[in-house]
């Protein structure tokens, strides 16, 4: 079975506050088995547009990695990203 992934691409707009979403995700995280691959670091832009900031989390499986996203316990990390950044986060499935 493939893997999940959240690839997130985020501009934080209040860097001050943005520690409270990281610290929220954990329960989440934790529960859902999620593994940070990439989380943030050097990045440079070759083609398109980009956002400051790049995450990638690996999920054993597709299905498990959207059962994360609409969790009751990412919904309050989810709250407070949507307050201090603006985002783009996609789910993936992993080639086999």
């Amino acid at each position: 079975m493939p893997k999940g992934y959240w690839i997130v691409h985020v501009s934080v707009n209040d860097m001050e506050n943005y520690p409270e979403y990281v610290a929220a995700t954990a329960p989440a995280m934790e529960k859902y088995g999620a593994r940070f691959l990439v989380r943030g670091g050097a990045a440079e832009v070759r083609e398109g547009q980009s956002r400051d900031r790049h995450v990638v989390i690996e999920f054993e499986s597709y299905a498990r990695a959207l059962e994360c996203y609409g969790s009751a316990e990412y919904a309050p990390a989810l709250e407070l990203r949507n307050k201090y950044a603006d985002t783009d986060l996609l789910i993936v499935e992993g080639a086999e």
